[in-house]
């Protein structure tokens, strides 16, 4: 019943898709902007060289060579290749301080859309938590100025702490992927297809564990609970701890299969609504964890009220 109230709440806030679509676009067109600065800045050494200019002819010669079937010229570019590469290494190695200070700025940008993000994605957690407790109809933007002091608490702390967690996640990814192969036998394509396979399964169960540890936390937070003591709250719950995690590992896997069939069927322009609208669609699951959890009653549509603490028919 709880994945059914979600996708019931889902389609009652489906605008709520709209308006995240068109924030995420504003915020890529902004921080995008910064991040070609810093790399036009910070590289503009490296890229403007002859160096770069003299290997990005040597790639026209090789590729008009391959295409005209030049055998003179494919013998001989593979000397000039190697030594391209290494005088470009060399101008690497000169310009190494300004390619960190890209990278920090890069990373700095990366965190700084993640923060900004969230508070869009907060105010439409403050949205679907209106309509699910008195089914009202809280606009984007009233709810983003709302709740813009508590979203921005809340995302000083989420983005860190998961920004270290999805990196322990890639990590885990990686012996997967690389070195999981080495305990199996080799059969080829089908070893490599039991490595993905590996991967994606540690993912979505990674992934599927950070959103039951903190399905509470967002919640607790907008109901009006401080943002530290609702994410040790959130951390300690045990309630239905099996549950919630076998939801949002099946809901991650929709989300999955959704993307990706959508994206085959639509050459990837659906991307556009299935993106945001798998955001909405996990954020209204960890509301309706949180709803049943605590025993609060809430709207699943107009005429239909879940009360949680009266006991369910068999």
């Amino acid at each position: 019943m709880r994945f059914k109230h979600a996708v019931d709440i889902t389609a009652e806030n489906f605008t709520s898709v709209f308006k995240l679509l068109l924030y995420r676009f504003f915020t890529a067109a902004v921080l995008g902007s910064i991040a070609y600065v810093i790399l036009s800045l910070g590289l503009s050494a490296i890229t403007g060289s002859a160096e770069v200019a003299h290997l990005r002819e040597l790639v026209d010669t090789f590729v008009h060579a391959l295409i005209t079937a030049d055998s003179s010229v494919l013998q001989h570019i593979q000397g000039e290749f190697q030594t391209a590469v290494t005088d470009l290494g060399r101008l690497i190695v000169f310009n190494t301080a300004p390619i960190i200070g890209c990278v920090v700025g890069l990373m700095f940008i990366y965190l700084l859309s993640r923060f900004v993000n969230g508070l869009a994605l907060f105010s439409s957690g403050v949205v679907v938590s209106d309509r699910m407790g008195t089914y009202s109809r809280t606009s984007f933007s009233q709810a983003y100025f709302r709740s813009i002091g508590k979203a921005a608490l809340y995302q000083v702390v989420y983005v860190p702490m998961c920004f270290l967690y999805d990196a322990l996640t890639l990590l885990s990814c990686w012996f997967f992927f690389f070195y999981a192969p080495s305990f199996l036998p080799s059969w080829g394509a089908v070893t490599v297809l039991i490595a993905v396979a590996l991967t994606i399964t540690a993912i979505v169960a990674l992934e599927a564990l950070k959103m039951t540890l903190i399905s509470a936390w967002m919640p607790a937070v907008i109901d009006g609970k401080p943002v530290c003591a609702s994410l040790r709250a959130s951390l300690r719950q045990r309630k239905n701890f099996g549950g919630r995690y076998a939801c949002y590992i099946a809901c991650i896997y929709i989300v999955i299969a959704m993307n990706v069939l959508f994206t085959l069927a639509t050459v990837g322009s659906a991307l556009l609504i299935t993106v945001p609208l798998s955001y909405i669609f996990l954020l209204t699951v960890q509301f309706v964890q949180y709803y049943n959890d605590t025993g609060k009653r809430y709207f699943v549509s107009k005429n239909v009220i879940e009360d949680p603490s009266e006991p369910q028919p068999q």
